[in-house]
């Protein structure tokens, strides 16, 4: 009996050994299969991500290759997600976890196969339809012609309101450039703010008193206003400054002389240092966007030879550009309209009183909701404004709750948009995801400059290098978007660092509908629930009734509460579904946080950054649960 039992054992003992090895062997196979497959689908998102950068400037005028576009971006998300899995369960284990967990394995080559299949898909997608073409460079040169004119269009939108508000701001403007000052170098002063500001206005208004005939003989022998912008023709804009200083028959002279030459842009530019040499002129740099342009432009406008007092005036939303052109003392930071201002703007744009204010409380309440809205923005109050003036009284509380959902789809409201979207088009593609992950937090949110960093690097949004501090690198994010106008410093120390930030209404409601599109953030506050197709990568819950939100949980990255407790995705904050959850938010929740909220956590192999730093009385947790 002992020796049927004993060979038995031994039997059993050899299928397993011979499953195990069997099972070894196919897992050998199946890691084998899967680092090939691990090795292209890298490489792959390495070049998708390159494409999504070069096609952010041409997708808007070109349906197709925006479409395009979107599922590549959403197949790069899905490739992040499944490289992050295959570290957590295959790269990081050990072998013999390897061979314990081979259901997991399967499943994840099972994905990377399909990834690999669908990356093909969409190569030959393109090739299908002719998605990508040489002639790329002219799609380009189109979106640049349009921006260039919304960004006119703007300008003179203010420039006939005649701008309450720009009296002293004028006058300062003025005595920066002290005309009675005529000997010495060139003197650059920069005008800098946010788009929509009123900056080209302020500068036209010092050009005008400068420009005229009886002026110039006066102070300057010849003026020019050049519009800069984000791309521009250094051939077309040196004629254009030689036609302006020097006259259109000196072009026409030189350009005759030029026939037949390839250096022409290098001959023009010695012709235009040549002349200006000795003269004292006034220049108008409208617009300009790269210290690039500003290396290049300033070897032309500011001849060191030249010593006669010339002016320059450059406007731009960069900060640190700024201080690339001139010293710090010769920067003007345009503000917004104090509130009065504001108000008389909105109520003369809208053809309104203040008489009809005083005679209706209601009036005046959403008078005062529609000037905050718009941030005291000289552009956003002309552009609603104009609208308003063509709506009856009772419909203007409507259209102020329809104000996010209008900047996409009321062409009265698009130059208003295209000023927010030529700077979030102008970011470097490192700083995009970094700005709109900003849409999370709601409206009129004083921002923490620490708890966003800290947010930023655990999602894998800072690109450190090596020997650098990634917590160094993301405060230099952060203060670039202040630097670029995308941010407003809200809380500074002594030191003159910014600690905290706030986000522009406008912006931010801009902000929003591109996170949207771009499937980045979802924000559920007190509205309907329903059913999404689309999957977010973050999802902040704002308001005190969550919306319950039915879509699929297994890509969201970051959970951010701002209300109650969500109806969605369970009775726990953290669903077991959530695997790919890198942030959980929970400092603003309204609720009371319980061990059970968080029983989940250990699941979460991805999580890097939790947050439940509640007033006292909110949180009842006492202890983490083991990963």
């Amino acid at each position: 009996m002992a020796d049927t039992v004993l060979s038995m054992a031994r039997s059993m003992l050899v299928g397993a050994i011979s499953i195990a090895a069997s099972a070894a062997a196919a897992e050998m196979s199946l890691l084998i299969g899967v680092q090939q497959d691990i090795w292209f689908i890298k490489d792959e998102l390495e070049t998708m991500q390159a494409f999504l950068v070069a096609a952010e400037a041409m997708k808007e005028k070109d349906m197709l290759l925006k479409v395009w576009a979107e599922q590549v971006r959403d197949l790069s998300y899905n490739i992040e997600d499944c490289l992050g899995e295959f570290m957590v369960h295959v790269a990081s284990q050990t072998l013999s976890r390897k061979l314990m967990k081979l259901k997991d394995r399967h499943r994840i080559a099972i994905q990377i196969r399909d990834l690999k299949s669908r990356v093909e898909e969409v190569s030959n997608r393109n090739t299908r339809y002719n998605l990508i073409t040489a002639d790329a460079s002219s799609s380009i040169d189109e979106v640049n012609s349009y921006t260039e004119d919304i960004r006119s269009h703007s300008a003179s939108n203010i420039d006939e309101a005649e701008l309450v508000g720009f009296a002293k701001a004028k006058q300062e403007l003025i005595a920066m450039v002290d005309v009675n000052s005529s000997d010495g170098l060139c003197k650059v002063i920069c005008v800098v703010g946010m788009g929509g500001l009123g900056k080209t206005t302020l500068a036209r208004k010092a050009y005008e008193i400068y420009e005229s005939k009886e002026d110039i003989v006066k102070t300057f022998s010849c003026c020019a206003w050049i519009t800069v912008s984000q791309s521009f023709s250094r051939m077309e804009m040196l004629k254009d400054m030689i036609s302006q200083l020097l006259g259109d028959n000196s072009l026409k002279e030189f350009l005759r002389k030029l026939e037949g030459k390839v250096e022409q842009v290098e001959d023009l530019a010695k012709y235009l240092i040549q002349e200006l040499k000795d003269k004292r002129y006034f220049i108008v740099l409208d617009d300009l966007w790269t210290i690039g342009a500003w290396g290049w432009i300033k070897d032309i406008v500011l001849p060191s030879s030249n010593k006669k007092g010339s002016r320059i005036i450059v406007t731009t939303r960069d900060v640190c550009l700024a201080k690339e052109c001139t010293l710090e003392s010769l920067i003007y930071h345009l503000k917004t309209l104090e509130v009065v201002e504001a108000t008389n703007l909105l109520l003369k744009k809208s053809r309104k009183t203040y008489e009809d204010l005083d005679k209706d409380e209601n009036f005046k309440s959403i008078v005062e909701k529609l000037v905050k809205k718009c941030g005291c923005l000289p552009l956003a109050i002309l552009t609603i404004g104009g609208i308003l003036a063509t709506k009856k009284v009772v419909e203007w509380e409507h259209i102020y709750n329809q104000l996010p959902s209008e900047l996409e789809s009321n062409p009265s409201l698009e130059a208003m948009k295209m000023m927010v979207t030529l700077s979030y088009n102008n970011l470097p593609s490192h700083l995009k995801p970094c700005f709109l992950y900003l849409s999370i937090f709601p409206e009129d949110s004083e921002i923490e400059m620490r708890r966003l960093v800290e947010r930023w690097i655990a999602e894998g949004l800072i690109r450190g290098g090596t020997g650098v501090n990634i917590e160094d690198v993301a405060k230099g994010y952060f203060n670039e978007l202040i630097n670029r106008s995308m941010l407003q410093a809200s809380r500074v120390n002594i030191e003159g660092v910014v600690k905290s930030c706030r986000v522009h209404d406008i912006v931010r409601d801009v902000m929003i509908s591109v996170s949207r599109d771009e499937n980045f953030v979802h924000v559920a506050g007190n509205n309907v629930s329903g059913v999404m197709e689309e999957t977010f990568r973050h999802v902040a819950y704002h308001g005190s009734m969550c919306q319950k939100i039915d879509m699929g949980w297994s890509h969201v990255r970051s959970i951010t509460m701002f209300g109650e407790r969500p109806l969605q995705p369970s009775a726990s904050v953290c669903s077991p579904g959530m695997r790919m959850l890198r942030g959980l938010d929970l400092e603003n929740a309204q609720f009371q946080v319980t061990q059970k909220d968080i029983n989940n956590i250990g699941l979460f192999r991805h999580l890097k950054y939790l947050n439940f730093s509640y007033p006292p009385g909110y949180s009842h947790i006492y202890k983490l649960p083991d990963p």
